[in-house]
């Protein structure tokens, strides 16, 4: 599932692409046709991502929400208009673009009062100004769940994902075991600080890199990383592969769901 900071680029290349243009919306697969029917031929006002949450707004006070989830994409092209090829929900067509969607969790027009619904539900977002640390820090000291849960959950930090919750704590050296109640405020400073440190350039590069310019393959005279989710990371799918730091072997084991991987010496449990 793509991380924050994919949404958040996708949302300022939808706005360089549409906003402040009436554009066509239509749905070929069929399934968003009456969503499509609200938005077409309506100026595209603005977009943002909250989290992994795209919204288009629209005039008329109605937004286009998009969450990707696993297999959600989109591509896009010039005119002229090719012929629809597969399950594409949505197509967005302006005066020197188009766009499709294919395969998305959700893709729905949302009134105002939804929008607000939505926002309240999701935790901070290190990519938005507006995000509110302090908020996401009083959920994690009042939760005896392990760090890495909580850095997963979109209730308390959007737009983190699987491979920047696994970078993260390695980073900081620590345990993902960690539970939220031994999270005091300076640590969980150094810990947004650096998340959204990560995910501003995961947004500038267009790929995640979390190794330290001492560790880049350049610096080890190693081979670089190879793996269908690009750049350089610790311990993310290094199963077995011995840590950058240390030389132990990276660790794998479920947590929450997800893959959780680890260095144990680097991150050895705090007594």
């Amino acid at each position: 599932m793509p991380e924050g900071h994919t949404i958040h680029r996708l949302a300022t290349r939808h706005r360089e692409l549409f906003a402040g243009h009436p554009v066509a919306v239509s749905s070929p697969q069929g399934r968003f046709a009456s969503g499509a029917a609200l938005l077409d031929g309506r100026v595209l006002h603005d977009t943002e991502a909250y989290g992994k949450h795209l919204l288009h707004h629209y005039e008329g006070d109605r937004t286009l929400h998009v969450h990707l989830g696993l297999y959600g994409k989109f591509t896009e092209g010039e005119p002229p208009l090719p012929e629809p090829v597969g399950q594409i929900r949505m197509r967005v067509a302006g005066p020197g673009h188009w766009l499709d969607l294919r395969g998305p969790t959700a893709c729905e027009v949302l009134d105002p009062p939804a929008v607000d619904a939505l926002r309240a539900r999701l935790g901070a977002d290190p990519l938005r100004d507006d995000a509110e640390p302090d908020r996401a820090y009083r959920k994690i000291r009042s939760s005896t769940k392990p760090l890495f849960a909580l850095l997963l959950d979109q209730s308390i930090v959007a737009g983190c994902g699987l491979i920047y919750a696994n970078e993260v704590l390695f980073r900081a050296g620590l345990s993902p075991l960690t539970p939220g109640t031994a999270t005091g405020r300076e640590l969980w400073t150094a810990l947004w600080d650096d998340l959204r440190a990560l995910m501003k350039e995961g947004v500038a590069r267009g790929r995640i890199d979390t190794v330290h310019t001492r560790h880049t393959p350049e610096a080890m005279r190693r081979a670089p990383r190879v793996d269908r989710h690009g750049g350089e990371v610790y311990v993310y799918r290094r199963t077995g592969q011995p840590c950058l730091v240390c030389g132990t072997p990276v660790a794998i084991g479920p947590l929450a769901g997800r893959n959780l991987y680890w260095c144990p010496t680097c991150q050895e449990p705090r007594r």
